[in-house]
């Protein structure tokens, strides 16, 4: 534990120099010199070019392109998750203070990152709080201009929030938590399945994304258990039920009903299975409890390289293939709701030590991807830092809570 603690507190250093802002592998559009050309910045296909030319570059081209660090909303909030964790492990494992200073710093930090939270949310004519990125986003099926709302975002910040409340009972950051509930019900746009509906991914597009769902029908159940709302029961239910039909055979999920988006991956993966976990512990059934146990047999057997610890990005890579810690992240949350961490905390050790031996810098922060003997030394401030700062702090928060060394 002690290793992994002396890594997170130079990563939490790190990220706080740096008031938590930074540039992220998808920020190309907010570009100064791509918008000043019309012809660039109104093209569908120079957006997406842009973006993924920026995000590929081994090379950080962002200064000559004229673009400014920000703040991210999806990384504040997994900032401020981190940070509750953090707090819970200090406060249960004194010890750790030593690492991460004492549980009135650490819940300044809190309060810090929960207002910036609640300050960089999406404005515009919304009936509920909401949150999207900092930049504009171009994908092969539609265009979201900066700022606009996402379930996704908005699921992490509502998460967050809610961890606020729960750490420090005031009662703004629960009403701004509850009130998302209108942004997903009533913004959203609802995709029409024959055995339920699937929320859009925002208000602007009518693309069925099978993780952006179901992270919308867990902040649903999230929300139900302050609200205590009947109504909510029916709609996450009828929300769930069409992703469990498209589950494969093998246990496997695809990505979205779009075409050519067949393709798995482990955190896509990961954050179906917490969602389906978190959803099924109020609906209690027994098909979704099927499907989590396919889903977590086929995820823990083909995403991760046991010798080697290797989170993989795509099922049965090679360990050449591409090493994103967004994976090694996110495998800590889904384990830990899964309640497997403890079974797998070997693995999930492993995974936590090679990131530290194989990217983590000199001053803290991780870089952004390897593929072979290729390191992309980019220091990303929301992907991959605010997600290893929000992983290896529940894996401290786990080992805290069950009295481990």
């Amino acid at each position: 534990m002690n290793r992994v603690a002396e890594s997170l507190s130079k990563l939490q250093k790190y990220c706080e120099a740096k008031d938590f802002k930074g540039w992220d592998p998808y920020d190309g559009l907010n570009s100064r010199i791509f918008n000043a050309v019309p012809l660039l910045k109104n093209s569908a296909l120079c957006r997406l070019v842009m973006i993924q030319f920026l995000k590929l570059s081994p090379v950080n081209l962002r200064r000559a392109a004229i673009i400014s660090k920000d703040y991210n909303p999806k990384g504040i909030a997994l900032f401020l998750s981190g940070y509750c964790n953090l707090y819970e492990a200090v406060t249960l494992n004194p010890t750790l203070q030593l690492y991460f200073g004492n549980p009135e710093q650490l819940l300044d930090k809190i309060e810090h990152l929960a207002h910036l939270l609640m300050g960089i949310r999406s404005n515009g004519n919304y009936h509920g709080a909401c949150w999207g990125y900092e930049f504009g986003w171009q994908s092969r099926a539609f265009y979201l201009p900066p700022y606009t709302p996402t379930v996704v975002v908005t699921a992490f910040a509502v998460d967050a929030l809610l961890r606020t409340y729960q750490i420090t009972n005031r009662s703004e950051y629960l009403d701004l938590a509850l009130s998302s509930e209108r942004f997903i019900l009533e913004d959203l746009n609802r995709i029409s399945k024959s055995d339920g509906f699937m929320f859009s991914y925002s208000p602007l597009d009518k693309r069925a994304v099978y993780n952006a769902t179901l992270l919308g029908s867990k902040t649903l159940t999230a929300i139900y258990k302050y609200k205590n709302d009947e109504r909510l029961i029916n709609l996450i239910s009828q929300s769930v039920r069409p992703v469990l039909s498209m589950q494969n055979p093998d246990g496997s999920f695809p990505h979205s009903d779009q075409v050519g988006n067949k393709w798995r991956d482990n955190f896509h993966t990961g954050f179906k299975l917490e969602s389906l976990v978190c959803c099924n512990r109020i609906l209690r059934d027994e098909a979704i409890e099927r499907a989590i146990e396919k889903g977590y047999a086929h995820w823990i057997s083909n995403f991760f390289n046991r010798e080697t610890g290797i989170a993989l990005y795509y099922e049965n890579d090679s360990i050449n293939s591409t090493v994103d810690l967004h994976c090694v992240a996110q495998a800590i949350p889904t384990l830990y709701r899964l309640d497997k961490l403890g079974k797998e905390l070997p693995l999930a050790e492993r995974a936590i030590n090679w990131a530290i031996d194989n990217m983590q810098s000199a001053d803290g922060a991780f870089y952004y991807r390897k593929k072979g003997n290729r390191l992309n030394k980019i220091k990303y401030m929301r992907w991959p830092n605010a997600w290893m700062l929000y992983g290896m702090s529940l894996y401290l928060k786990y080992i805290s809570e069950n009295g481990k060394n």
